[in-house]
């Protein structure tokens, strides 16, 4: 008895101390996109610096291939809205008939339709340009933040959330996070390589993807938690006066 004690305590302390080190993680990670934000908004807006966008822009230039120029026009697809709109479609179907998760098939649209007006609140606040020579077309709609930076680690950082909690392998874990995180960073790549954002543009949409997808999930984790007491409650007292008439033997 004392030892299954001591080794539900041993776990719990361990748990305990994994919780808090994830805590410190997100919180050093949220607040250090923030920061990053908060540099690109000064030096691009209010000095009026964009050398060291032009800088990356020039950096580019010596790996531009007819390959490297068709990979990169394949992987910027990924975060467009012809794939992102049916693979959240697709997600949600399959937390709604398959896995029949109620609340993963509400939080899934919830980030995204969230993320998209506030990405477009942004863009029009801040009203920047696009760079003036694409390498291959012009594209339409405004450069900062980056849509496809910002709306690709709003999905695939909810996947990897998802990978992080349900995927129980650990090295299965880790090289989806890690292969998932490498395919957000070559999204954001394409599109300075592609010459359709500013390096700037791509680092504020992943900072501030980032902040906005930990914020959508605390909140909806909250509300989860208050339907779950809502629920359980009134059961509970619906239980004890059947119980009170139940005969005792």
């Amino acid at each position: 008895m004392l030892k299954q004690v001591k080794y539900r305590l041993s776990k719990f302390t361990a748990s305990a101390a994994l919780l808090s080190l994830e805590l410190i993680i997100i919180l050093i990670s949220f607040f250090g996109s923030f920061v990053i934000v908060a540099w690109i908004v000064r030096r691009t807006f209010f000095l009026k610096k964009e050398n060291l966008d032009f800088k990356v822009f020039e950096y580019f230039t010596r790996f531009v291939s007819d390959g490297t120029t068709r990979f990169m026009q394949f992987i910027t697809i990924f975060g467009s809205h012809n794939f992102l709109v049916p693979a959240n479609l697709a997600l949600i179907a399959y937390f709604l008939f398959i896995r029949k998760h109620k609340w993963y098939s509400i939080k899934i649209p919830a980030v995204a339709i969230t993320s998209l007006v506030l990405m477009f609140t942004l863009k029009t606040f801040f009203n920047r340009q696009r760079p003036l020579v694409p390498l291959l077309e012009q594209v339409g709609g405004l450069s900062f933040p980056s849509g496809h930076a910002f709306m690709s680690f709003s999905f695939f950082g909810l996947l990897i959330y998802l990978a992080y909690k349900y995927v129980d392998r650990k090295w299965l874990k880790w090289s989806m996070i890690l292969f998932l995180l490498v395919f957000i960073f070559l999204i954001g790549i394409s599109r300075i390589y592609l010459k359709v954002h500013y390096a700037s543009d791509v680092m504020a949409g992943f900072s501030l993807g980032f902040m906005w997808l930990v914020m959508s999930i605390w909140i909806l984790n909250k509300f989860e938690k208050k339907s779950i007491k809502k629920v359980i409650v009134p059961v509970v007292q619906i239980e004890e006066p059947v119980n009170e008439l139940t005969p005792k033997n």
